[in-house]
């Protein structure tokens, strides 16, 4: 629930800020209409607007309308492609870490009841706990207390498949950031592409002209925007797949070594009791 509340609230400020961007520079440069209106006289250079974005034809592109207006149709799914990459890159920022894998409160605790053979106790520190370890742990004992005839290598079994499927877990989860990394650029270009024959469908059924030529030009430009924008949102997206897959390779291997030495001391307890059973 927590992770819930503050991934809305993530997102609340994400829109807020991307929304109020277009009506701020919106309004920046709309003091400048009635200035060139109050001034018939003047020539016509001088009618041109004044502002910080005047010098600038594409400033509007920063705006959500802007943006909008010059992509077309795919501004949409792209704008959703980088909200899902904002989403994804805080959620794992917060969840993919060490203690959410292995800590060393659980160690300490599990070495302690194992030597203790104390499994239920552990079994409950398990069920309390939301680590992959635990998870492991907990499916290991829930075997073994279920089935006290089997043997030590049916109880590892148990445990590396279960720890296999933890690992496959936390690598999927980071996989859908480099699906969002592939797919962007795939939508600009479809844009792009779009825009173009869109472009020289229009520019097919007019004379060749200077004019004709500009307009083709502003066209391709406007099209473009939409590679841009794809390769801006795959771009960080692949990066931040980088770094999160070889953080999780460095907690999976972590979550190996440890479930190893639980392993091994499980191991020292099952001789234990065979010795103690011979013995008797």
């Amino acid at each position: 629930m927590h992770r819930k509340i503050l991934l809305a609230l993530a997102m609340l400020a994400f829109v807020t800020t991307w929304m109020a961007a277009g009506p701020g520079k919106a309004q920046t440069a709309a003091p400048a209409a009635p200035a060139a209106a109050a001034a018939p006289a003047a020539p016509a250079a001088a009618a041109a607007p004044a502002g910080p974005n005047a010098d600038n034809p594409y400033a509007d592109v920063m705006t959500f309308d802007g943006f909008i207006r010059r992509t077309g149709v795919m501004a949409y799914p792209l704008i959703g492609l980088s909200m899902v990459a904002f989403f994804m890159i805080v959620l794992f920022t917060l969840t993919i870490r060490q203690g959410t894998v292995v800590s060393d409160a659980f160690m300490n605790s599990a070495d302690a009841l194992i030597r203790k053979q104390d499994y239920l106790g552990l079994l409950a520190v398990c069920n309390r706990r939301n680590e992959c370890i635990a998870r492991v742990t907990a499916k290991t004992l829930d075997f073994a207390t279920r089935n006290p005839t089997a043997s030590f290598e049916e109880v590892k079994e148990v445990t590396e498949a279960e720890g296999n499927r933890q690992s496959s877990l936390l690598l999927a989860r980071i996989a859908y950031l480099g699906d969002v990394g592939a797919v962007a650029p795939m939508l600009g270009l479809l844009g792009t592409t779009l825009g173009m024959i869109t472009t020289f469908h229009e520019i097919s059924g007019k004379g060749v002209g200077g004019s004709n030529q500009l307009g083709l030009a502003q066209g391709v430009s406007e099209a473009l925007l939409c590679t841009a924008s794809g390769l801006v949102i795959g771009i960080p997206s692949l990066i931040f797949y980088a770094i999160f897959r070889g953080k999780v390779n460095r907690l999976i291997s972590e979550m190996e070594a440890a479930t190893t030495h639980l392993m091994a001391l499980l191991a020292v307890q099952y001789k234990r009791a065979a010795r103690a059973a011979a013995s008797a």
